[in-house]
């Protein structure tokens, strides 16, 4: 049976520009304590479904430390402030990775990127009426910039090359409304 368990503490173990690490301690139901880690996304982000006029979506390739390889990703980016809108951020994160601005936005989904540790949102819109602008990325950003077929990209996730969360979300979901 699932119960409501007790946080009794929480200590900042590191606190970074993004994110925070903190240990949690942890009264379970028969009362021993336990520890855990908890990650605390400061900000929130944005990510963008980008679907040109012929319907190929846009996606950005892109080093990711963490996994030490190049990804393909829906474009997106974290929040300036959190009382920042996510529709601003995702504007904001499509014209800066991809250099496109779009005349039509519209929320998909919010989603929670990896709750067994991080309080980390994302909300996922659908950016269409695209037309060209400039790209202007992060002095620390380096991307590639390609557009995909629908039909290309779930090969692609259900191959495993895809393995992104918001990115997987993000194209099952569009895949799913147009469908």
């Amino acid at each position: 049976m699932v119960q409501k368990l007790k946080r009794l503490k929480r200590e900042l173990v590191k606190e970074g520009a993004i994110v925070n690490m903190y240990t949690d301690y942890i009264e379970m139901p028969d009362g021993r304590t336990v520890k855990w880690d908890f990650i605390e996304h400061k900000k929130g982000a944005a990510a963008v479904v980008a679907v040109l006029p012929d319907g190929k979506i846009l996606m950005v390739k892109q080093y990711r430390n963490a996994l030490e390889r190049i990804t393909l990703e829906i474009p997106a980016g974290a929040r300036d402030s959190v009382t920042e809108d996510t529709s601003v951020c995702a504007k904001r994160e499509l014209e800066e990775e991809t250099g496109y601005v779009c005349g039509k936005l519209e929320k998909m989904l919010s989603l929670k990127s990896t709750v067994a540790f991080c309080n980390e949102f994302i909300d996922v819109y659908l950016a269409t009426e695209l037309t060209p602008g400039k790209q202007h990325l992060d002095e620390d950003e380096f991307v590639d910039v390609a557009a995909y077929d629908l039909t290309e990209l779930c090969e692609k996730i259900y191959a495993g090359e895809i393995q992104d969360a918001k990115t997987v979300a993000a194209i099952l979901a569009y895949a799913n409304r147009i469908r």
